[in-house]
């Protein structure tokens, strides 16, 4: 006759990984990735005249990447490098062009009457552009907006827009509006 190896008793195990798995659920802090944040314009109003409409076309920069990874910004065929500065330009206006965009005065709590660009940035790539070229062009986008907020930060209060306390940062926001909205990819290759 053998010996009889004793059983362990597995009844508990079940319980056991459930509290762990509840332990580490609890105490784990996950990472909050926001990832790309883009705010649409709003929605035209359905009694605005078809004439304003037209005018505020100047509002809008149209950004394409076709899918040979081309640039082009507004009517100007580009190389990616150049997109920031032609933003910033875009959404400042210095010379106040006709062809630039509005600007409008808008009350920021905390800080009082401010001059902000209605401008838009209207990103469309094509079903064929490079991963690469798409994330490239983002950051380009990205990079003239938050050097235009460190400018509007540096000019009020000396400091860096992500050295800013929370309602400082808020009122920036505000100031230098981060409007970009991207459209469906397009098979421009199709008639």
């Amino acid at each position: 006759m053998g010996k009889k190896t004793p059983e362990i008793n597995s009844s508990s195990t079940a319980d056991i990984a459930f509290l762990l798995l509840c332990y580490f659920l609890m105490t784990t802090t996950m990472d909050q990735d926001m990832g790309l944040q883009r705010r649409l314009p709003p929605m035209p109003d359905p009694n605005q005249k078809v004439e304003d409409q037209k005018v505020n076309r100047r509002n809008i920069i149209i950004v394409k990447i076709n899918s040979a990874d081309r640039l082009l910004a507004g009517t100007e065929p580009m190389h990616v490098s150049q997109l920031k500065d032609k933003i910033k330009e875009f959404l400042t206006n210095p010379a106040d062009n006709k062809n630039l965009p509005e600007k409008e005065e808008i009350e920021i709590e905390g800080y009082g009457p401010c001059m902000v660009s209605k401008g838009v940035i209207s990103l469309q790539n094509d079903r064929g552009t490079s991963y690469q070229a798409y994330i490239a062009v983002q950051n380009e986008l990205v990079k003239a907006v938050n050097e235009l907020r460190d400018d509007f930060a540096m000019a009020n209060y000396g400091k860096k827009y992500l050295q800013l306390d929370e309602d400082q940062q808020t009122i920036v926001r505000k100031a230098v509006p981060q409007n970009i909205s991207e459209a469906e990819p397009k098979d421009v290759s199709k008639k």
